[in-house]
């Protein structure tokens, strides 16, 4: 007996979709016959994402824009007319000691962890009611402990977590379901990209993680891909509110 492919003719908005995470969960919903479109800073890295299906569109924008969430919301509706998902991935962070904290970049984080998903879940309200659609928010498992020198990634991280659940009472009358996931140290660049540390800082930071992980491993996004696709999908209907955390036990050690 076939399944019907739950993706087939959805469309999706993935922010942060030129890498890492985001690129692999752009490329596997198109994949499975959705029309995707996704959203950051680089013109380059998005066109090579877009390259790779003819069902994904790319739209440069920058998430710290207050605006971003109605434009991503009304380039995704002009193209293809629906919504039936949002994945929150766009996140920054970066270590910063407490005598380096500033206001400027507090605000900085903030802006693109906290109030970036919080105006495109409004913009894209209306559309997933119509749809009974989904939103599916990037945690990191680092939100469940302390972890000084990221302290203010992880505590906006813990707030996007706090909306999921805000946003998933708020919602549910309207049949939009909202979760987390919490992915643990995954190999996505971010050490080196987002982060801004230094190749070989880096490299001595991903073997100390590994070394952390109980499965004996750093995680590949692959790993997180299908639970973004099984939490976004219309075959979970009753599961809303939740963070699944998926980092191989990483957040479990003391």
């Amino acid at each position: 007996m076939t399944t019907e492919n739950p993706w087939r003719g959805k469309v999706a908005i993935v922010t942060g979709g030129s890498s890492g995470i985001g690129e692999a969960t752009a490329l596997a919903l198109a994949a499975q016959g959705a029309n995707v479109l996704i959203t950051g800073r680089t013109a380059a890295r998005l066109e090579a994402v877009a390259g790779q299906s003819a069902s994904i569109e790319a739209l440069q924008i920058d998430s710290a824009d207050p605006e971003s969430g109605a434009l991503i919301v009304a380039k995704a509706l002009e193209i293809w007319g629906r919504l039936d998902l949002v994945v929150n991935n766009a996140g920054a962070g970066h270590p910063m000691p407490m005598a380096g904290y500033s206001a400027e970049a507090i605000s900085a984080m903030a802006a693109v962890n906290i109030t970036s998903p919080s105006v495109l879940v409004k913009a894209a309200h209306e559309a997933l009611r119509e749809t009974k659609g989904a939103v599916v928010n990037i945690s990191t498992a680092a939100a469940k402990n302390a972890v000084p020198m990221i302290a203010h990634y992880t505590a906006t991280k813990a707030a996007l977590e706090q909306l999921t659940r805000a946003w998933a009472i708020e919602m549910a009358p309207d049949g939009i379901r909202v979760n987390a996931i919490a992915p643990g140290p995954v190999k996505s660049g971010a050490l080196t990209g987002m982060m801004g540390l230094p190749d070989e800082m880096a490299q001595q930071i991903e073997a100390q993680e590994a070394a952390q992980v109980p499965l004996g491993r750093r995680g590949v996004a692959d790993d997180i891909v299908p639970w973004v696709l099984r939490l976004g999908s219309s075959d979970n209907a009753w599961l809303t509110g939740q963070v699944l955390a998926v980092d191989g036990g990483w957040a479990l050690r003391s």
